[in-house]
């Protein structure tokens, strides 16, 4: 596999704004059909986009979160599944850049600037709680590794070179595996049925004593003993899909109104964009999805001041601020999207159309984890003083 190699944040901004518009032209049939997007992937491993945070010691872009949480905003616009799928990409070339060996780093590197995809094998059902991890990673006595578990939620796994797996040593701490997809012992399984986000393919890993070298495993567990980022840039990208799939759908709703609804006849207008009401309900819609795109922006600046001058206190601006963009951006997305329906009245609701995609993929998102957390973390910081706390979902 061969790839494209970006140069600065100006082109992938651009790269990212051209692909998009060509997801958005298949994005409904994709969804309707659940047409899994290979073709599409392949187009995004060879543009480059999925190696721009590539440090540039290493030959990358080494793209600030700003331009990362536009990537994402674009393609959110463009298909609320295509864009899901890359989200844990980025996460785990994070933690290669945080806790990898200089060989690691060196090897990982390479394999993105060449187009290589990382998947996701973290979640996991029936446990006490989303960070209840009962993966096992045991040591051999010529210091490799036998993964045994269970994943769910594994959105991109089938389309990976790569599946990052997190897992537990026998002393408990978190570590993450790099499989590579073909590794015997790995099954992935496309089951999932979600009722939006379709065609992510985030279904069920299964890890029957895959044989991992020691030089792919990366010990997770002390990505958060001191001030750390990963938390922020993960939440970031959720953010930025959300904010995406709200613009997206704000922009669906005035196309449709513009050329297909009629005026309600207590109006007395000529054209249903001329509707004083609508107009006001639309000022609305376009208020949530400029302060969801703010709130990003301002979000992706602090993470992006952190990573300049890391500390407790830098750290925690970040976290505080994406949590900020993520109520938002989840709020205006459900909002937007269910809205749709509100201002283009009853022939939107035809299942030809395929309007609702933007609302059930709105909708199937925001669960990822629940923005009312955000709002108790952000409301004990303002309240008391408190800064967040270290994991990955904030």
């Amino acid at each position: 596999m061969s790839a494209h190699v970006i140069a600065d944040d100006a082109e992938a901004l651009a790269v990212a704004a051209s692909l998009a518009e060509e997801f958005r032209a298949g994005a409904s049939v994709r969804d309707a059909e659940r047409r899994l997007p290979r073709a599409e992937l392949d187009k995004l491993s060879a543009s480059g986009l999925l190696a721009v945070t590539v440090p540039s010691d290493h030959g990358g872009a080494d793209v600030g979160a700003l331009t990362l949480a536009e990537i994402f905003r674009l393609l959110g616009t463009a298909d609320g599944s295509l864009a899901q799928i890359p989200q844990s990409h980025f996460a785990y070339v994070n933690v290669i850049r945080r806790q990898g060996t200089s060989e690691q780093r060196k090897f990982f590197f390479a394999e993105l600037l060449a187009g290589r995809r990382f998947g996701n094998a973290q979640s996991e059902a029936g446990g006490k709680h989303v960070q209840d991890i009962r993966t096992r990673l045991v040591s051999r006595p010529d210091g490799s590794y036998v993964l045994t578990g269970v994943k769910h939620y594994s959105t991109g796994a089938l389309f990976a070179d790569w599946i990052p797996v997190l897992a537990r040593a026998e002393d408990g701490r978190l570590h993450v595996a790099y499989v590579p997809s073909d590794a015997p012992g790995l099954t992935v399984i496309d089951d999932w049925d979600g009722l939006g986000q379709r065609t992510t393919a985030g279904g069920t890993v299964r890890l029957d004593g895959v044989p991992v070298p020691g030089d792919r495993v990366l010990p997770h567990h002390l990505t958060f003993e001191g001030p750390q980022l990963h938390g922020a840039v993960a939440q970031l990208l959720h953010s930025a899909i959300d904010a995406g799939i709200a613009a997206g759908a704000l922009v669906e709703a005035v196309e449709f109104v513009r050329t297909k609804s009629r005026p309600w006849f207590e109006s007395g207008v000529e054209a249903a964009a001329e509707d004083p009401l609508l107009i006001q309900r639309f000022g609305e819609l376009d208020l949530e999805v400029r302060a969801s795109d703010a709130l990003l922006r301002e979000a992706a600046r602090a993470v992006d001041t952190a990573r300049a001058d890391l500390t407790d206190g830098t750290a925690a601006e970040a976290s505080l601020a994406v949590a900020a963009a993520k109520v938002q951006a989840a709020r205006a997305a459900v909002e937007v999207s269910s809205a749709l329906f509100e201002v283009s009245g009853t022939r939107s609701a035809l299942a030809s159309l395929n309007l609702h995609r933007h609302w059930r993929d709105a909708r199937t998102h925001t669960l990822h984890d629940p923005t009312r957390w955000k709002i108790q973390h952000l409301g004990r910081f303002v309240l008391n003083g408190t800064r967040p706390p270290r994991h990955g979902l904030l």
